[in-house]
């Protein structure tokens, strides 16, 4: 037998400390990713203190195993503007403007209590005035490290917590403006041009990305792409380059990364694809990168003297402390329960990314030696491990709480059943209905696709083929949905059949904008199946992305708000508005009439001003919602038949029809008839 070539044979690896090959690392920290949180989930500790435990113990300053090298600081900056990125797109910002005084009130005190504790003590172990504010600084600084813990508890949207969110960004800007005050103290000094060269480019900087951003990421996702790879391409591009430009502000890059997710907050839907495939980047590898990395800092052993341990655990009793107190104070000004003022504790104590900017400058400037470094190391350690803790055991107790609250009929989840017939059109239906279903609803979306009775083969074929598309989009967004085929001569009949069989409690369904006979509103289907169902149902026609939408437009008819299913269905409209993150504007056609919705109020007079109204001020991004009546209702009005055409013919924005609930409704007789020829 002839030899092996020497080209074919590879040496057999060989493993030195610390690791070297880039293959070998990734695949160490994935094991790390894999088995770390599990373990510790076991001993009921939170995932995010392992990663930042096993950090340290396989680091350079541990076992050695891995060096913080430029990989891994690389991969845990990324992961930390992840993290600052899912703040900003999380963040609830209508709940943020109602509780915006509590935002502001709680970021005042935990800046100030911090940072006067933080200098007094330091001024107490003998640090000059300078050294003192910075560890004031790092006092007050925090990092929402728990962050993932809360969203995965499902309390981000606790008054509490809304209002520690908010906080943090007023915080966290303060304690870096005092870093550049004592900086730019020891040059220049605090004259006017210090402020103005302070101040004018970081206004500028955060009009430019909340100004800007928004319209182009608008513009991106209208003409080029709403889901997909392009549109995770374009929100990482966003971040990076927001968080880069964070340099011209006179700010750090974690700032840029928490404006850049505000900017994109109502552009990306909380249950949309997009966000899903963002969760999943960044909690799957991005942030525990940057918890590695946070741990792999740790050197106890450069603690090597007593007072050095006396500085380290001062400054950690003292942050501990500190930061107890203004979520202590918070709570009693606002009333929060024992366990939610634990948990803004929690989400406020942790220390790591502005913490370290301050103490690397400090340290540059020789305001800080490495005995100080080292002792805030040891802080971060110790915050990292005490907030995630804290909120995982009172987080817990939050959010039982909140479910054990009194029932409210605005926060059921719904079932929605969305019939699809045309491929152009399902995925802006799925979205819709994916709003329309509710945060936290376990109840499936439901997909139909009805056929003709003895359809030939080709016809389920498609029907198949459809629902698939349609259950891979929702599951993009990770939201189950539960496919439904009917075969029946009649499509609306299969179509209300469907709904009466699945209990379903909204109807989604898209209309071309075309109409069959002069008296008809919709088509024959269409039409028909008002006639068969008593289900609240919405007639769509999306011209564009729902999440480009920057208004929604309620348009409330004479007799409209009296109808039994109103209030159900205003409801649901804010929800809409809420779910798109758009303003909410209504028109109204009778005096008094739609006063119970939020935002603008619009009174026109007559069905033509109405008409008039609409043809001078809709615009390409809203969506018009039109709450209707069923023929021979109470609230039905002829000229309400006139006005979906009217919408239509304007050409410009998207709209809805919006049929309410019918309680006292008799059961459907189906039909045979119809077809699909104006379904959407």
């Amino acid at each position: 037998s002839s030899p092996v070539p020497s080209a074919v044979i590879v040496a057999a690896p060989r493993i030195a400390l610390p690791l070297a090959d880039p293959v070998l690392i990734v695949a160490v920290a994935m094991l790390v990713f894999l088995v770390v949180p599990l373990l510790f989930e076991r001993l009921r500790l939170p995932g995010i203190v392992g990663l930042i435990v096993t950090g340290a113990a396989i680091g350079p300053h541990g076992f050695g195993i891995m060096e913080r090298d430029q990989t891994i600081v690389l991969l845990g900056t990324v992961g930390l503007l992840y993290l600052m990125l899912l703040i900003g797109l999380e963040l609830d910002l209508d709940e943020f403007r109602r509780y915006r005084n509590r935002s502001l009130v709680f970021g005042a005190l935990t800046f100030l209590v911090p940072g006067a504790a933080g200098t007094a003590l330091a001024t107490a172990l003998g640090y000059s005035l300078a050294s003192a504010l910075l560890i004031g600084a790092v006092f007050a600084s925090h990092t929402l490290l728990a962050y993932p813990i809360a969203s995965r508890l499902g309390i981000l949207r606790n008054p509490a917590v809304t209002a520690t969110l908010g906080g943090t960004l007023l915080a966290e800007v303060l304690a870096l403006l005092l870093l550049a005050v004592v900086v730019e103290s020891r040059g220049s000094g605090l004259g006017p041009a210090f402020w103005a060269g302070l101040a004018v480019p970081f206004a500028i900087y955060v009009a430019a990305v909340l100004l800007l951003l928004p319209r182009l990421a608008r513009w991106f996702f209208r003409t080029v792409a709403h889901q997909g790879a392009s549109a995770f391409a374009f929100v990482m591009a966003a971040l990076f380059t927001v968080s880069w430009l964070a340099h011209f502000g006179r700010v750090e890059p974690i700032i840029g990364a928490l404006l850049c997710g505000l900017a994109l907050n109502r552009l990306i839907p909380e249950h949309g694809p997009l966000m899903s495939r963002i969760h999943f980047a960044g909690h799957a590898l991005f942030i525990p990168f940057f918890l590695l990395s946070v741990g792999m800092l740790v050197d106890v052993r450069a603690l090597d003297t007593a007072r050095a341990w006396t500085v380290a655990v001062a400054l950690a009793l003292g942050v501990v402390v500190s930061k107890g107190a203004a979520a202590v104070l918070s709570g009693r000004v606002f009333r929060w329960s024992g366990d939610e003022a634990w948990v803004v504790f929690g989400l406020s104590v942790p220390h790591a990314a502005g913490t370290l900017a301050i103490v690397l400058v400090g340290f540059d400037v020789g305001l800080l030696d490495q005995a100080e470094v080292n002792s805030v190391v040891l802080l971060i350690l110790a915050t990292c491990v005490v907030g995630p803790w804290v909120v995982e055991r009172h987080g817990r107790r939050v959010a039982l709480a909140e479910e054990a609250r009194p029932y409210d009929p605005s926060s059921a989840p719904w079932r929605v059943l969305v019939p699809v017939s045309n491929p152009a059109t399902a995925d802006a239906l799925l979205d819709l209905a994916m709003i329309v279903r509710g945060r936290g609803s376990h109840e499936p979306l439901r997909p139909l696709m009805v056929v003709r009775g003895e359809a030939p083969e080709a016809e389920l074929a498609e029907a198949e083929r459809m629902l698939g598309h349609a259950v891979a989009h929702a599951a993009g967004a990770e939201v189950p949905a539960e496919p439904l085929t009917r075969v029946d001569p009649n499509f609306a009949a299969g179509i209300a059949r469907g709904a009466a069989e699945t209990r379903s409690t909204a109807l989604v369904i898209g209309w071309d904008g075309r109409r069959s006979g002069s008296q008809a509103i919709f088509g024959t289907v269409l039409d028909q199946l008002l006639e068969l169902t008593r289900q609240l149902v919405m007639v769509c026609r999306i011209t564009a992305p729902i999440n480009t939408t920057r208004r929604v437009v309620m348009v409330v008819p004479p007799g409209s708000d009296r109808h039994p299913g109103y209030q159900e269905a205003a409801r649901l409209v804010h929800a809409v508005a809420a779910g798109v993150g758009a303003s909410l504007a209504t028109v109204a056609m009778e005096p008094g009439a739609g006063r119970e919705a939020a935002g603008e109020r619009i009174g026109v007079e007559g069905w033509q001003g109405l008409v008039a109204w609409l043809d001078a001020n809709v615009r390409a991004d809203d969506l018009v919602v039109v709450v209707s009546a069923r023929r021979e209702t109470v609230a039905w009005h002829p000229r309400l038949e006139r006005v979906p055409a009217a919408l239509a013919a304007l050409g410009r924005a998207s709209f809805i029809a919006l049929y309410p609930r019918e309680d006292g409704a008799a059961e459907p007789v189906l039909e045979d008839g119809g077809g699909p020829e104006r379904v959407a």
